[in-house]
């Protein structure tokens, strides 16, 4: 999976997500180069869908349909 900037150039490619206990450990490299280990908490990722409206959570939710 690539994260892309706003103006479409690579800014991460997630090369594996897996679990570790009760969290998510995200595995890849920033800008291609540098290698990178992010953890995600459950208290993140309810901070992070707190920021969420209806609308993106619609969107999120049609995502995977959309082409692209």
């Amino acid at each position: 999976m690539k994260i892309l900037d706003a103006q479409d150039k690579e800014l991460m490619t997630v090369r594996k997500i897996e679990r570790d206990g009760n969290a998510l450990i995200i595995r890849g490299k920033i800008f291609g180069a540098m290698p990178m280990v992010a953890k995600l908490t459950p208290a993140e990722a309810r901070a992070a869908l707190r920021l969420l409206d209806r609308r993106t959570i619609l969107f999120l939710l049609t995502m995977l349909f959309r082409k692209g």
